[in-house]
């Protein structure tokens, strides 16, 4: 029997899992609320929903990718107002522990599950693949799950209670935004030093300096690109107002996540906020008096 599963949020990080669990042979049912995305969805050959709800009544497994708590409240919201057959809902986004909770226990008001399962990678993982789940939450039901991950995800760890896929996801997001800029920093000092910027991508991934960040993001650098965004920095800006607050809330000391946060900030007011976060190398560039023709 085909394997059925609902995607709410075709963003991105949604649409691409949305595209590679149908490639993976499930049937998908997507939906959006806004309509250039649904158009796009359709066109690789999702079915569309006309709501959330609508949706969950086709297919008992759902996953949402969403942009803001907001949103995810107001899945939960609906979701658990409709008066549906249980649901398990995968949780993928990167919202607060207090936000994920709150939408866990809505939704287990009306007897449904839901899983704490943030992703590592960026949209451009997303599209082959080369995500990694922090699954959370209900083990059995993770095990059970592990086709559907199978289907757009390369790996997929159980850190156990609810909640430690987040705490989990924020650890590595920390990195993710000191390894970024630091690649930055990295690749505008070759390019001051007059240095083949091709030739210091390909040396610096070959070494001990290098980072799935840099490889990632240092190509875009050196070539002054930062479109298509695998992950805007207008969006980033909301993980790293996460971050931050969780950090300060243990108490726990992050002084170079906290020297990354003007670099970001600044490539928002310099109108970058649409470019990929690789474009903290133009913030530095600029302070570094280097200028691009065009």
């Amino acid at each position: 029997m085909e394997q059925a599963a609902g995607v709410i949020g075709l963003g991105i990080v949604g649409g691409a899992m949305a595209r590679n669990l149908r490639e993976a042979g499930w049937k998908v049912l997507g939906f959006d609320t806004n309509p250039a995305r649904r158009a796009e969805a359709a066109a690789s050959g999702i079915a569309i929903a006309e709501d959330a709800v609508a949706l969950a009544r086709e297919v008992p497994l759902l996953l949402t990718s969403l942009p803001r708590p907001g949103s995810l409240h107001d899945t939960a919201s609906a979701l658990a107002a409709a008066g549906l057959p249980p649901q398990l809902l995968v949780e993928t986004s990167t919202f607060t522990l207090s936000d994920k909770q709150a939408a866990a226990e809505l939704l287990a008001g009306a007897g449904h599950r839901m899983l704490d399962c943030p992703l590592s990678g960026t949209g451009a993982q997303a599209v082959n693949r080369d995500l990694v789940v922090y699954a959370s939450g209900d083990s059995a039901a993770i095990t059970g799950l592990a086709p559907f991950f199978a289907g757009f995800a390369r790996a997929v760890h159980d850190l156990g209670e609810f909640g430690n896929g987040t705490r989990m996801k924020f650890v590595a997001n920390l990195l993710v935004a000191i390894h970024n800029v630091a690649s930055a920093e990295a690749m505008v000092l070759a390019r001051k030093a007059g240095l083949d910027l091709a030739q210091v991508v390909e040396l610096v991934q070959d070494g001990a300096g290098s980072s799935r960040v840099f490889e990632l993001r240092a190509p875009m650098m050196a070539a002054n690109s930062y479109s298509p965004p695998s992950m805007r920095i207008s969006m980033w800006q909301k993980d790293m107002a996460v971050i931050g607050e969780f950090a300060a809330s243990l108490g726990c000391p992050v002084p170079l996540f906290s020297a990354t946060q003007p670099y970001y900030a600044a490539a928002m007011a310099h109108g970058l906020g649409g470019e990929d976060t690789a474009a903290v190398c133009a913030v530095l560039e600029r302070l570094a008096g280097i200028r691009h023709e065009g």
